[in-house]
């Protein structure tokens, strides 16, 4: 039988827009109580309200840099009494930047992933599992990709920042087996969201270009993945699961037409 979430506090970090927001709104209509942050604040603020009108009993959002890890430990600790047992934690900030050869990009474009992508990952894990793990129950989904699978032209460490979110999100499952914990990575291939706009700095045409004469998946579809792996059976663990288009065969294989 499917685990119910009603009254669970799930925390969604990234979640001013794309796969965090989906996220949210889809854990909001199953009842649970919604714990967001972001570095855009104004939007959380309007999300609130959403999600209060989709069926989260409460609400509670944030501004949070998951770079920073005094400001990442420092938040995390000091949340209202609440909201600190944390029951289902996904982690979704992250971003790519630019597409150019490894030997001729911006430096700038590594530390900026590795920052969010690893580091981040990394800092809002620390802050909140040993709480899990103290009250013997918790769920971590962490948002990977299909990059961490192969690399692909132009993508030497975005695709590497996300095989190191495969091994962290392996090697905690090991550290907690034994617990009641569940560690879950979920690996999308082409989703239209705000990422290739992020991705080339605000270059829409661009970034359109992505997902030209393909039918890609949605950020709905990746939420829809994310809270199925939540609701399992609590001796279910959904340890990867690897969602693409119907046209991606790999990360760099993807056959165009009309859609």
């Amino acid at each position: 039988m499917a685990l119910s979430l009603k009254g669970k506090r799930v925390f969604v970090t990234g979640a001013s827009a794309g796969i965090g927001e989906a996220t949210a709104k889809e854990f909001a209509k199953q009842g649970a109580n919604v714990l967001i942050c972001a570095r855009r604040l104004e939007r959380l603020t309007k999300l609130e309200a959403e999600l209060k009108e989709l069926g989260a009993p409460e609400v509670f959002s944030f501004q949070l840099d998951v770079t920073d890890r005094d400001e990442v430990q420092g938040t995390i600790a000091t949340l209202p009494a609440e909201w600190r047992e944390i029951d289902i934690l996904v982690n979704n900030a992250g971003l790519s930047r630019g597409l150019n050869k490894l030997y001729e990009d911006d430096v700038d474009n590594w530390e900026e992933m590795i920052d969010t992508n690893v580091k981040g990952l990394l800092y809002v894990t620390r802050a909140v599992v040993p709480g899990m793990v103290a009250r013997n129950s918790g769920h971590v989904i962490n948002l990977g990709s299909i990059a961490g699978l192969a690399a692909y032209p132009g993508g030497a460490v975005y695709c590497a920042t996300k095989v190191a979110e495969r091994y962290i999100t392996d090697g905690l499952r090991i550290d907690v087996n034994g617990t009641d914990l569940r560690v879950t990575t979920i690996d999308p291939g082409m989703v239209e969201t705000e990422f290739s706009v992020v991705r080339y700095r605000g270059d829409e045409e661009k970034a359109a270009k992505v997902y030209a004469n393909i039918e890609p998946l949605l950020a709905e579809d990746i939420a829809d993945a994310i809270v199925w792996a939540a609701t399992r059976p609590a001796h279910v663990s959904i340890q990867t699961m690897v969602l693409c288009p119907t046209a991606q065969a790999s990360a760099y294989v993807v056959t165009r037409g009309a859609k």
